[in-house]
């Protein structure tokens, strides 16, 4: 990765949080939390 891209993912990321939680009450990042967790609690069973 270079520094170029890793600047623009540095500043969308934060971006569509910020938007998320201004339009949805950070309904979305919560769902993309919670099946993340789910994920990786999934991953470690099979560890």
């Amino acid at each position: 990765m270079t520094n170029r891209i890793a600047a623009v993912l540095a500043l969308i990321i934060p971006a569509v949080i910020a938007l998320d939680i201004f339009m949805n009450e950070g309904k979305s990042v919560l769902f993309v939390m919670k099946k993340l967790w789910d994920l990786i609690e999934y991953m470690a069973f099979w560890r």
